[in-house]
C-alpha cells in the first residue's frame, strides 16, 4: 500500500514531537524552524513559509521563516496592521489569499506586498489564541493560485503538530523558567538567613514584603540580593 506525503510528514513531526518530550529542547526557535523547513517540502503549492507572533497591542514579530520573504510580509503586517496571518490568528482557523494582486480583504496589505515582494499566494493557519497573543503558520508561493484543496488539507496537518509541538515546548521553557525562579529564590533567602538570623519563613516573607513594597516580581527581586551579595564577595576578597 502506498504511502501519501501527508503520512510521510505526519510520521515525520510525530517523531519530531516524540524527540521533545523525551528530552526537551532548550531552542525553541531551532525546533520552530525545523518544522517549518518541513512544512514546505510536505504542503503543494508551497516555495516559502514562516511563523507569526503576534500580541493584541499591535505588535508581530516572526518565530521562524524559510527566506527573507516571509519576515518581510510579517513587517507589512505590523505596518498596516492587516494581513491574511493576522486575520487566521484571532478571527478565523485558515486563511487563503489566491490572488495577492486581486484580493479585496487587506487593500494595504497586498499593495505593499506586490510591490515590495513577489509573493502572490498566502494561505495561513491559526496555530494557537489566547487573550493576549497568537501564532499563526503561513505558506507562501510567488505564482497565483498556488494552493488548492490538497494543500488545505496537508497544512492543517502540519498545522496540527506545529500546534502539539509548540504547546509541549511552552510547557517545558514554562518548568524550567519556574525551577530557575525557585533555586534564585532559595538562594536569596539563604542569604537573608544567614545574615540576619532569620529562619526560612521568616526570609520568605521578608522577600515577599521587599518585592511589594518596590513592585518588583519576587524572581527579580531574589536576583538582585544575590548579585548584590556576590558582588561584595568579590570585593571583600
Amino acid at each position: 500500500m502506498s504511502v501519501s506525503p501527508q503520512q510521510v510528514m505526519a510520521s515525520q513531526i510525530s517523531e519530531l514531537i516524540r524527540g521533545i518530550q523525551e528530552h526537551p529542547v532548550a531552542d525553541v526557535d531551532t525546533v520552530l524552524g525545523e518544522l517549518t523547513e518541513n512544512g514546505v517540502k510536505y504542503v503543494p503549492g508551497a516555495r516559502h513559509a514562516g511563523i507569526t507572533i503576534a500580541v493584541r497591542d499591535g505588535k508581530v514579530r516572526t518565530a521562524a521563516a524559510t527566506g527573507e520573504y516571509p519576515k518581510v510580509l510579517d513587517e507589512i503586517q505590523q505596518r498596516r496592521a492587516e494581513g491574511p496571518c493576522l486575520s487566521a490568528a484571532w478571527e478565523q482557523h485558515v486563511i487563503r489569499i489566491n490572488d495577492m494582486e486581486n484580493e479585496s480583504r487587506w487593500p494595504a496589505y497586498c499593495r505593499d506586498a506586490v510591490e515590495e515582494t513577489p509573493i502572490r499566494s498566502v494561505i495561513a493557519f491559526q496555530l494557537y489564541a489566547d487573550k493576549q497573543t497568537m501564532g499563526a503558520l503561513n505558506f507562501y508561493a510567488e505564482q497565483s493560485g498556488a494552493f488548492d484543496a490538497e494543500s488545505v488539507e496537508a497544512g492543517l496537518v502540519v498545522a496540527t503538530h506545529t500546534a502539539l509541538a509548540w504547546n509541549l515546548l511552552r510547557r517545558d521553557e514554562q518548568f524550567r523558567s519556574a525551577l530557575a525562579s525557585r533555586d534564585i529564590i532559595g538562594q536569596a533567602k539563604g542569604m537573608l538567613m544567614e545574615r540576619y538570623r532569620i529562619d526560612a519563613v521568616q526570609a520568605f516573607e521578608v522577600l515577599k514584603r521587599l518585592s511589594q513594597n518596590s513592585n518588583t516580581p519576587l524572581a527579580d527581586l531574589a536576583h538582585e540580593i544575590v548579585n548584590s551579595a556576590r558582588a561584595r564577595d568579590v570585593v571583600d576578597d
